[in-house]
């Protein structure tokens, strides 16, 4: 094989981690911005002009802070599970395309803009997102505190809940792009976004995925009116910086699969199709359109976490399996039905998935209404 196709790799890999990594800083000081702007706060703002050095100013007290191991905690797998939590939100960006590619009129060479175009891309992203769960047990188990215990248990027992509706809207993507390389879907979605097909698909998604990296209202496993701090109750430093880069990270790479597989991903918007602003005449434009949506998608995380609080433990079990998991079988069935009327009776047939999808979203939700009112007249 040729030296500079691995050179080419290389390089691709430490622009992306370099990347996902500053975005995980300056990450800190958005949500910090965005959440005192919808609090009516200030922010951040000392540190550097309008608070642009906050995130490096962290960094270095983290650097300093004295990191304490408990005597009695499991040593090797204290040290590893901070590791093994966040290497699964740096390496899961390596199938997440960019764009497509481009001609460097220098070398005169073209390179593309992705690490790799896997055929099963999407079953690539359930295997390494399903990874990182592992750290945070075992970092609640290696610390020999029943607090962090109960957090790691919490972790793994929502994971489970919310990753089965998760695989479906992955199912559901996967029937509408008729693969699973995410360059194949991002291209199936050159004329219409999948979230207009599949509307309730791309809820099911977010609410799930912020359950999967314990956003609030989903943070229940480092609750701190109930577990002081959760599975990183003993962790300081450093490695408490790994569990927090981890967080915000994950943020990043959903927002990222998110904007790939239901908002058209590198592709531009509806109305610049055809323009000077479309990718396929400027395909160096990808990444930045990729980059806007992330960038909408995380504000969404961020006034989530504003605006709803903490929900409890037992309805947010209840949430999952009674709600998200049946409504997204019958996403997963209405899509599949769309899609074959679609091909049997002409392609006006398919605004049948978003209509039949949003009638279930809609039963779904009045379901919950009616089961709270009854809760709340049997109280």
């Amino acid at each position: 094989m040729d030296w500079t196709i691995w050179l080419e790799w290389i390089i691709k890999a430490f622009v992306l981690l370099f990347a996902v990594l500053t975005g995980f800083a300056y990450l800190t000081l958005y949500e910090r911005r965005a959440l005192a702007r919808i609090q009516t706060r200030i922010g951040p703002n000392r540190a550097g002009p309008q608070g642009l050095l906050q995130p490096i100013a962290d960094a270095v007290k983290l650097i300093f802070k004295e990191e304490l191991t408990p005597a009695r905690a499991d040593k090797i797998l204290f040290l590893a599970a901070p590791i093994m939590t966040v290497v699964p939100a740096m390496i899961i960006t390596a199938v997440i395309p960019l764009g497509t590619q481009v001609t460097l009129p220098v070398l005169n060479r073209t390179i593309t803009l992705y690490v790799a175009d896997i055929n099963v891309g999407v079953l690539y992203l359930t295997a390494i997102a399903s990874i990182a769960v592992y750290g945070i047990v075992l970092a609640g188990w290696s610390s020999n505190n029943k607090y962090a215990l109960l957090g790691g248990m919490r972790s793994s027992a929502q994971m489970i809940s919310y990753e089965l509706a998760l695989g479906l809207c992955f199912v559901a993507v996967i029937l509408l792009g008729n693969s699973m390389s995410l360059l194949d879907i991002v291209q199936a979605q050159k004329s219409m976004w999948f979230v207009v097909l599949q509307p309730v698909g791309a809820v099911i998604f977010i609410i799930t995925t912020l359950a999967e990296v314990n956003r609030a209202p989903f943070d229940m496993p480092e609750a701190e009116q109930e577990l002081a701090a959760g599975y990183h109750s003993e962790y300081s430093g450093m490695k408490f910086a790994l569990f927090f880069m981890a967080e915000y990270e994950k943020m990043i790479v959903i927002s990222m699969i998110a904007a790939t597989l239901f908002f058209g991903g590198f592709r531009e918007f509806w109305f610049l199709q055809g323009t000077l602003f479309s990718v396929d005449r400027f395909p160096i434009l990808g990444p930045l359109y990729l980059l806007i949506k992330v960038v909408v998608l995380l504000f969404v995380m961020i006034w989530i976490r504003a605006t709803w609080p903490r929900i409890r433990y037992d309805r947010l079990m209840a949430l999952g399996w009674k709600v998200l998991l049946p409504l997204s079988i019958a996403v997963v069935v209405i899509t599949a039905f769309g899609i074959l009327l679609a091909d049997q009776f002409g392609a006006l047939y398919i605004w049948t998935i978003p209509v039949l999808s949003i009638f279930a979203g809609l039963i779904a939700v009045l379901s919950v209404n009616i089961s709270l009112r009854r809760k709340v007249a049997h109280a």
